[in-house]
């Protein structure tokens, strides 16, 4: 029987793409496999910085090495992006853009049936392209959620694509296109039948959370559909991906607040602390707008996760600029930051900037703002003390822990291995070592280790 496998690079959304083909391809009657003895590799790329790119082709070259048979299909925003960089590297079959990602199971049936003479590559052949214009889609693409009991522990349900937003850094509207947001319909029937597959958790995805339904006819909103989900479906637990600061609205914070069926976590794009470098990144806000932002969360959800994305050494930003932002993060209650170091994106606005930071003080920037964000997330953990926490047991773990995942973001580990997808309660101390007491049902107390999550959502 032939087989497959799939790797994903980058943020959540990407990550619902890779699910959907996994389980499109499982449907057809392939099996997964490791890279190494896969008839069909699939990598599922981003482009968000340069480094991205570089981990994608450097991937296609270790696979290729370790299996010089496989056909090899790189598709996702690298792929739409920079198509021909690509088909440059030995072993790649097809590169295909976000544009025709559907298509792939499709490619995968004709590189698995007999060659037909001109049709299909065979390994070691050219690669072929298969990419066109992104702003033509009108759509948000899923995998029927019938196909998503292999992933029953928090599935990912992207409900919105694309963006409208032009920030000077960001490539992610070229390769993702406009905002489009799957019918609040489609998305009821969706968290149904993946509450009846057994999901107890589900992430709400999206590249532009916030501007989900802007697009419909008649308008939507993302409260409208949350609201939805929680009269209409018995999912127990919601959780959001990154909502941009000026969607954090009093009545999205009122409506987080009102449920426990709702995650207690808040992932809110910074970028950056100087109003100076804001405006230059095109961003909508400035820094005081944010910061009482953070505290509408804190209001209202004194325990909740509150993480943010910064960007350092963006074109121009000086000392003064770097400063205002370290202080600016070390004033607000965060409990956990993703550190990006600057990387120019070809076509993008900020490419055409100059005034470039030395890479040697981006690192140097970069790894301060790190130490802070340790240091966020240790007072975060020191904050929990005492109190109560739900929490999902994960798939993954060790031979005597098994992970756990809480409400408002704080992963466990708890000894001894237990099934996944199930609730238990966690009772936080003030051991030095950060240690939990975690209390499962019908078992004895048992001690468990917790970090803050780290992983983008």
């Amino acid at each position: 029987m032939a087989n497959f496998s799939i790797e994903n690079f980058g943020c959540r959304a990407t990550e619902a793409d890779a699910a959907a083909l996994r389980r499109e391809l499982l449907a057809s009657g392939l099996t997964q496999a490791e890279h190494a003895s896969a008839d069909i590799v699939v990598l599922n790329t981003c482009t968000v910085t340069g480094a991205a790119d570089s981990q994608a082709r450097e991937a296609v070259r270790k696979i290729h090495r370790a299996n010089p048979a496989a056909r090899i299909i790189v598709t996702g925003c690298y792929a739409q992006r920079a198509p021909e960089e690509l088909t440059a590297i030995d072993g790649v079959t097809w590169v295909v853009g976000n544009s025709h990602q559907a298509e792939i199971p499709g490619l995968v049936r004709g590189m698995l049936a007999p060659a037909t003479p001109g049709v299909m590559p065979l390994a070691g052949s050219p690669a072929r392209i298969l990419a066109g214009d992104i702003l033509a889609q009108t759509t948000v693409q899923i995998a029927p959620a019938s196909l998503m009991a292999d992933d029953r522990t928090r599935p990912i349900l992207k409900v919105q694509d694309g963006c409208n937003n032009r920030c000077s850094y960001c490539v992610i509207p070229f390769v993702r296109g406009r905002s489009r947001s799957l019918p609040p319909e489609a998305v009821v029937g969706e968290v149904r039948m993946l509450v009846a597959a057994g999901a107890k958790e589900i992430v709400l995805s999206g590249i532009n959370l916030g501007s989900y339904g802007r697009d419909l006819t008649p308008r939507a909103e993302l409260s409208s559909v949350v609201r939805r989900i929680l009269d209409e479906t018995g999912l127990e637990m919601l959780r959001f991906s990154s909502i941009e600061p000026q969607d954090i609205t009093e009545d999205f914070v009122a409506l987080v607040a009102s449920s426990n069926r709702l995650a207690p976590h808040f992932h809110v794009p910074l970028q950056s602390g100087s109003d100076r470098i804001l405006r230059r990144m095109h961003r909508w806000y400035r820094s005081e707008h944010y910061a009482e932002r953070v505290s509408v969360i804190r209001r209202r959800l004194p325990s909740a996760a509150v993480g943010a994305d910064v960007i350092v050494g963006f074109p121009g930003e000086t000392e003064e600029d770097f400063r205002d932002t370290r202080e600016f993060i070390e004033r607000l209650s965060f409990t956990y930051l993703h550190v990006f170091s600057f990387s120019t994106r070809p076509g993008t606005a900020a490419a055409g900037l100059g005034d470039a930071v030395p890479p040697q003080v981006i690192r140097e920037r970069a790894r301060a703002l790190r130490e802070l964000a340790r240091q966020k997330s240790a007072a975060f953990r020191a904050s929990q003390a005492g109190n109560a926490l739900r929490a999902l047991t994960l798939h993954t773990g060790g031979g005597d822990w098994t992970d756990a995942l809480t409400g408002n973001y704080l992963k466990l580990r708890i000894a001894g291995r237990h099934a996944a997808n199930e609730w238990c309660e966690a009772f936080v101390t003030r051991d030095p070592e950060e240690c939990l007491e975690a209390v499962v049902p019908g078992e004895t107390r048992l001690i468990a280790s917790a970090a803050i999550g780290t992983s983008a959502l």
